[in-house]
């Protein structure tokens, strides 16, 4: 370097390797800031550095980015825009929406009832959500198709007690609030956003924190993904999603943060209520929330915009020539905030004002005045500047950060810390908080505290009708589920075909695994001229690894960006492709990722009106356990589509172990009512099960009790493993496969025993190895069904049997189960490749003595037969469990079990070494 040359400064502040051009320039500037330092001071210094950077930024210089920023509103007061409301009208509805939500929940907890509910945290977000709903959520109605907006779950009953007020809903509405069933048809409001519960109302369900944020963002994603895709114009729609400080601890929350930055998703805003709380105490008693978020948020990408004081505040930060109060209000840990909420003047002046610089600003005011200094979620200018300037800033998402108070304007619940689990009011709270926000409501309304009146002013009073105008301009009521969807023609039998077609006579069948037969189908289907365009491939990574690379260079990978660089593998047949149009969605390792875009592709056809079928493919494993609040979420918000558990089973997926191997998923997926489970063991199967999807979830019109289609999931378990595909039986019965289980291979009626196999997915090859064992070694004539789904089995018998308690005078009825092995000879063995738990669910219905055979236990790494021998699930061990059972029934001689396990080795896993790993011949 040359001598007296000083080094550049780089992002991080120390000296880069780039030479000083112009080192004299250089040294000049820096003389310039040390006699400015000298002769102004620090304070001044950060003031004109700060400045500069933001200077810099406007012009494009590139610079890092802030870790935070002062304690203090991003957009300052002489930038804020013309409030175009009408303040005080708007004031007045704030104030019976806040007396109505409280009234409904205290009321919900009179003596007798007592069903909880929330009330401190609308109170705290009422500004939040009236100055959305009055300038700038859309709704259905609107040209552009309207927002979508993800209610904080705890913030419910402020939502209904708006709806009340603008005549949706009515008093018995309000006094039904988590009282589904009992308040009588139609009366009950669900406890939160559910849109199960209240299809007509709630669109997104959120109360399981941590899924709003995360589905939020992939619904954003899905929506340019529409318009990129020339499906729909959604250029005109944003997704505000509400959420709370404490709730922002959740993984998810901020999980897919990245995505939305890395996207550019601009047609997305968090609201984050930052009233400092979570359920039992302070989100960072010690810390501040904000500014940790605010880091967390710009380091991905993010535009931060905080309303963190309102504007009574604006006078004194006018004063703050040195920085004292700015200084104060970064220093001042949360849990002290909370604190000052709750005391008095004199010990704010004491305590915050603590200063001489300080107290001078404050001399003027009265105690009573310092405890109503506000906090900028509160003030409906300060919030409305914020969603303005997020609405109109470009190429990122805009996360606000708005302080408030938990419980604001009821003072029993006031920044308490036990305010969350707070439900009831009593006489004198009522009226302390009826004085508080000024309604004409007389004191002896208010002497019982369970029956405390709602008010409502009457549909023609000024207020309700300024309101409702503003939500006409908009769009129409919000929120509202709208079930419209495109009808379209069902694809085509022929498109089933292929994997319906049996082999040549007289030619081994082909030994293909089910997840390539489902990946064959789903290729089909993407080429169908009506629907082709409509199926949403999604995985998590493994598009290779289930047989979809072949996708890549025709249907392409979804990026906004296209692709800007020159793949490796390129010159490959299979090359990896990027597209503006792709259809593939490629998560990376993210299954709650994918499961998010499933769930916003799922319920296109309400929130858009354009059905679409999600294939989210993944291993097994990491599905239903990994994700399964997800899947929950999916249910909830009556989303469709098929979940496939690509690598299914606890022994098919050879030489992975303990955390790859799915013994269990499908007992998983039975907990969900929603969701429909098969384990198909052929090809044609899956395409049966999957037209039968496609009907139930998009045959609009085809089905009286749903002429919108069933608000199911299907969730396919496939395998990784070749078997044999023989094509369907001459007689297959399709309506038992879709029930759950047909008469694969029925008995010869030749042998000296008989007995029935029920299996599936890969359990069948091994059945059907055993029958063939049976019958040559044993002179027992076997019969093996197919079982194509457990859970279908089970659910389909609880409700037999529960229509039979609900009709005891009628005949009975008998579930499938039952009815299908009644008269069959001989006992049952049940086998899969999962827990014996799997298939016991069936116990109860089957009319003969049923032997179980499951991989129970923990997975390991082994070849597949090593591991079936070790769970005692492969054909040999179907062999000693009939046998044994045949035995304990008297129907077979003695012995004959112990016999055949010592023959076969059963209790050696080592004995498998060197065997074939395939299935038996079908």
């Amino acid at each position: 370097m040359v001598a007296g040359e000083r080094p550049a400064i780089n992002a991080q502040g120390t000296a880069s390797q780039l030479p000083d051009i112009d080192p004299e320039e250089t040294q000049e500037w820096l003389d310039s800031f040390d006699a400015m330092l000298e002769s102004q001071g620090q304070n001044r210094a950060r003031y004109l550095m700060l400045k500069m950077m933001d200077r810099a930024r406007q012009r494009h210089v590139g610079l890092p980015a802030f870790r935070s920023s002062d304690y203090i509103n991003t957009i300052a007061t002489e930038d804020e825009p013309w409030f175009p409301g009408d303040e005080e009208m708007e004031r007045r509805f704030r104030r019976m929406i806040r007396w109505n939500a409280a009234i409904m929940v205290s009321k919900a907890n009179r003596p007798g009832l007592e069903v909880g509910g929330h009330i401190a945290s609308y109170a705290s977000a009422a500004t939040l959500y009236e100055i959305g709903y009055n300038y700038f959520f859309r709704g259905k109605d609107h040209p552009g198709g309207g927002d979508q907006v993800y209610v904080q779950g705890h913030a419910a009953p402020g939502i209904y007690a708006r709806s009340y007020l603008l005549g949706r809903l009515d008093e018995n509405h309000m006094d039904g609030f988590r009282q589904e069933k009992s308040a009588g048809a139609g009366m009950g409001l669900s406890s939160y956003p559910h849109p199960r519960s209240m299809p007509d109302f709630w669109e997104f369900p959120t109360v399981s924190m941590g899924i709003g944020p995360l589905n939020a963002i992939y619904q954003a994603r899905f929506n340019r993904y529409l318009q990129d895709r020339g499906i729909k114009d959604t250029s005109d729609q944003h997704v505000w999603a509400f959420l709370g400080d404490g709730e922002m601890g959740e993984p998810e929350s901020l999980g897919a943060i990245g995505l939305a930055a890395r996207e550019e998703l601009d047609n997305l805003t968090f609201v984050i209520n930052c009233n400092l709380q979570q359920l039992d105490g302070p989100v960072r008693g010690n810390g501040k929330i904000v500014q940790e978020l605010e880091s967390f948020f710009l380091g991905a990408g993010w535009n931060v915009i905080k309303v963190l004081w309102g504007r009574d505040w604006d006078p004194l930060l006018a004063q703050d020539t040195d920085g004292v109060l700015i200084n104060k209000m970064n220093t001042t840990p949360d849990g002290q905030f909370q604190t000052y909420t709750t005391e008095s003047g004199d010990y704010i002046r004491s305590h915050f004002f603590d200063d001489p610089r300080l107290q001078k600003m404050v001399q003027d005011y009265t105690d009573d005045e310092l405890t109503k200094l506000s906090r900028g979620g509160h003030d409906y200018r300060k919030v409305y500047a914020a969603y303005h300037a997020a609405l109109h800033h470009k190429g990122q998402p805009t996360v606000i950060l708005a302080q408030t108070v938990k419980g604001w304007t009821i003072e029993a619940l006031e920044a308490k810390n036990a305010t969350h689990q707070m439900k009831k009011l009593t006489s004198k709270d009522l009226k302390a908080f009826r004085d508080r926000i000024k309604l004409p409501i007389p004191d002896s309304k208010l002497e019982d505290p369970y029956n405390p009146p709602y008010y409502h002013p009457g549909m023609d009073d000024e207020v309700i009708q300024y309101v409702l105008g503003r939500r006409q301009n908009l769009g129409g009521f919000l929120p509202r589920r709208k079930v419209a969807p495109r009808k379209l023609e069902l694809p085509k039998k022929k498109l089933y075909k292929p994997l319906l077609t049996a082999p040549e006579k007289g030619k081994q069948p082909p030994k293909v695994a089910t997840t390539q037969a489902l990946v064959r189908l789903l290729r089909d289907l993407m080429k169908d001229p009506e629907w082709g365009k409509r199926v949403v491939p999604i995985a998590p990574d493994e598009y290779r690894t289930f047989g979809m690379d072949s996708m890549f260079p025709t249907a392409k990978i979804y990026s906004p960006h296209g692709q800007t660089y020159e793949s490796v593998d390129r010159k490959l047949l299979l090359s990896w492709k990027e597209s503006e149009q792709g259809q593939l969605l490629h998560e990376g390792i993210s299954e709650a990722g994918g499961l998010a875009s499933a769930t916003a592709a799922g319920a296109s056809y309400s929130v858009h009106n354009e059905p679409m079928i999600p294939f989210f493919l993944f291993y097994s494993m990491f599905g239903f356990q990994r994700v399964g609040d997800f899947i929950w979420a999916m249910a909830d918000q009556l989303s469709r589509g098929f979940l496939i558990g690509a690598t299914a089973g606890r022994t098919t997926l050879t030489g992975e172990g303990l955390q790859h191997a799915d013994g269990h998923s499908p007992l998983l997926a039975a907990t969900n009512p929603a969701v429909v489970h098969y384990d198909p063991a052929f090809g044609f199967e899956v395409a049966h099960i999957v037209k039968s999807g496609m009907k139930r979830m998009y045959g609009y019109g085809t089905d009286e009790d749903h002429p919108n289609g069933e608000d199911v999931i299907f969730y396919l378990t496939v395998y990784n493993e070749p078997v044999p595909q023989p094509g369907p039986p001459e007689d297959l019965d399709v309506d038992s496969l879709l029930k759950g289980m047909y008469l694969y291979r029925p008995n010869s009626n030749n042998g000296d025993a008989k007995t029935q196999i029920l299996a599936s997915g890969v359990g069948l090859p091994w059945a059907l190895k055993a029958q063939e064992i049976l019958a040559k070694d044993w002179h027992v004539d076997a019969a093996v069904w197919s079982v194509t789904s457990w859970n279908e089995l089970r659910r389909e018998a609880e409700e037999v049997e529960n229509w039979n308690f609900n009709h005891p005078g009628d005949d009975a009825r008998e579930p499938f189960i039952t009815s299908s092995l009644k008269g069959t000879e001989g006992p049952a063995v049940a086998v899969s490749d999962y827990q014996s738990a799997v298939q016991n669910q069936i116990r109860p219905w089957v009319p003969q003595p049923m032997t179980t055979l499951g991989a129970d236990g923990f997975g390991f790494a082994d070849t597949r037969p090593g591991a079936r021998r070790f769970f005692q699930i492969d054909a040999e061990s179907i062999v000693v469990a009939t046998l044994m059972s045949l035995e304990r029934e008297g129907k077979y001689r003695s012995g004959a079990a112990q016999e055949a396990y010592d023959r076969y080795q059963v209790g050696d896993p080592t004995s498998t070494h060197g065997v074939p790993q395939e299935g038996g011949d079908a």
